[in-house]
């Protein structure tokens, strides 16, 4: 039997989601236009200068940037697309803005409902097809610490009125309450034992409090880049703590911000008698054993904590860490070509930027190792949320969109993953933008791993997975300017122009392993 459907004027919907999101205090919207969300997109044209639009075509990299966005802003960014796959394309940033509690907001036009499971053309399931990363009970419901997914049934033809667009309200998230008092107490207790404090990623206002607590605590801290503390909390610092904290682990260990990325953090799974506790924004331990976790932004948590009672290095782990950290510098002089030395020569230029992106993988890793400590770098981003290489290039354009002299460090198989992400350069602050990427040929890190040696030849290839891509023509592509750089002198000559640069690092191969054989031996 034939059933004739009702065809609706898709304006008021459209009309009716924008209004939502402009009180809910969503200013900012990465739109990926499609004949399905062509309402959406006139309604928030019409919304004028309430609204910041920002355009792409592919939608994964578009979902990236919303992210990127609401790292610099503190306030959520919706990405809107059409139907069908265009809107499963933001599965991965929704999972990382998730791990990041990041409010970003996905706004999915649809197919009306008649549709699904028909087999029409661009019609899927997409209701809740987000899953757990990503609410959907609309701003009702919404705290603002998650991403959101509205998904908006239109039909194709629309007749526009008039739009009487609401003033956008002020953003707020919820903040949870806060009970320190157990934390107090564990800070107290058993100092004996040896206390670590770990710094993951912080946001920008938490660097105060956290850089004071630290030195009235006065106990060996482990300072990823992402903290923005790693240089001026140097005196403090473990350089080589990976090795060091797994000969000498300490009783206890203070995790601030989110999951390191040094190889202790995942040591600590096994190292059952280390007492951890973690605060951060998410709420989640980072860790599959037991431990605790206090869920608020980190400042907050630390002003509620009061005054602090000194501590010392119980186990002179910094007295032990001395002798490693020469021998780091006589590595780096010794193989001036090596990967690990040319990002050192690399970050002497990258610190005098206003912002630092580093990709995950190798880059981040190597930073943390390898990069100068005189000056600091206090504003460094990262998507450590799910720890993936996608939408890195897209993640930092969004962070950095307004900002000038921003720079990222990245590898050439994230780059490689995120070709897309560069279409909004005409779009975004040009001045002074450095992209590095480190081209060494494939995934490098997994080279590092000692099981890759008892695998086959085949396999090997599979996980390494060798290129010979030209990085100089993804960079021809959107007219970025290009440098290539395999020794520390080609940097003399450079300087950031007022478009986009990038530098392609090509680093020796066999310097590279002899430094990486000489530090397994250190």
């Amino acid at each position: 039997m034939n059933v004739t459907r009702t065809r609706k004027n898709a304006w008021p919907a459209a009309v009716e989601t924008v209004s939502r999101c402009l009180e809910a205090g969503v200013r900012e919207y990465v739109v990926c236009g499609g004949a399905r969300n062509a309402p959406l997109l006139e309604a928030l044209a019409r919304a004028g200068s309430s609204v910041k639009l920002w355009r792409h075509f592919e939608e994964r990299s578009a979902g990236f940037f919303a992210l990127g966005r609401t790292m610099a802003t503190g306030e959520p960014c919706a990405v809107v697309t059409t139907s069908g796959t265009a809107a499963a394309n933001l599965l991965p940033a929704l999972i990382e803005a998730q791990y990041q509690a990041r409010p970003v907001v996905a706004i999915t036009a649809d197919r009306p409902e008649a549709f699904r499971g028909s087999g029409a053309p661009q019609c899927i399931e997409q209701p809740g097809m987000f899953g757990v990363h990503a609410a959907t009970d609309g701003f009702a419901a919404w705290d603002g610490t998650r991403p959101l997914h509205l998904n908006v049934e239109l039909d194709e033809a629309f007749e526009i009125a008039d739009f009487a667009c609401p003033v956008p309200a002020a953003f707020s998230a919820a903040k949870p309450r806060l009970d320190v008092a157990r934390l107090a107490r564990w800070l107290r207790e058993d100092r004996y034992r040896g206390l670590v404090v770990l710094l993951g990623g912080l946001e920008e206002t938490d660097h105060e409090e956290v850089y004071h607590f630290c030195r009235e605590l006065n106990v060996p801290v482990v300072a990823d880049a992402t903290s923005g503390l790693r240089e001026a909390l140097d005196p403090l610092a473990l350089h080589g703590a990976g090795r060091l904290l797994r000969e000498k682990p300490p009783g206890k260990v203070l995790r601030l911000g989110e999951v390191p990325c040094g190889r202790f953090w995942r040591d600590l799974e096994d190292l059952e008698k280390v007492s951890v506790w973690s605060v951060c924004r998410n709420g989640l331990p980072g860790l599959a054993r037991e431990s605790e976790v206090t869920c608020g932004a980190v400042h907050r948590v630390i002003k509620a904590l009061g005054d602090i009672e000194p501590g010392d290095d119980a186990t002179d782990l910094l007295v032990h860490d001395g002798k490693r950290t020469a021998r780091i510098e006589e590595l780096l002089e010794t193989y001036p070509d090596s990967e690990p030395a040319l990002l050192r020569a690399v970050s002497q230029f990258a610190c005098l930027g206003t912002s630092l992106f580093l990709g995950n993988s190798l880059p981040i890793r190597e930073w943390n190792e390898f990069a100068q400590r005189s000056r600091p770098t206090r504003l460094v981003r990262a998507n450590r949320g799910a720890n993936g290489i996608d939408g890195q290039i897209s993640t930092w354009l969004g962070a950095s969109a307004t900002e000038t002299d921003a720079w990222a460090v990245i590898g050439d198989l994230t780059a490689l993953y995120d070709l897309a992400a560069p279409f909004v350069l005409d779009q975004i602050q040009p001045n002074g933008r450095v992209l590095v990427v480190i081209n060494n040929h494939g995934g490098r890190i997994f080279s590092r791993l000692p099981r890759l040696a008892a695998m086959s030849d085949a396999a090997q290839t599979a996980m390494l997975s060798p290129h010979q891509a030209d990085l100089g023509g993804f960079a021809k592509l959107w007219n970025m300017a290009h440098h290539t750089i395999r020794q520390p002198d080609d940097l003399d000559s450079f300087e950031p122009a007022e478009t986009t640069t990038m530098l392609e690092i090509q680093p020796n191969e066999s310097q590279t392993q002899r430094f990486w054989q000489d530090w397994d031996r250190i």
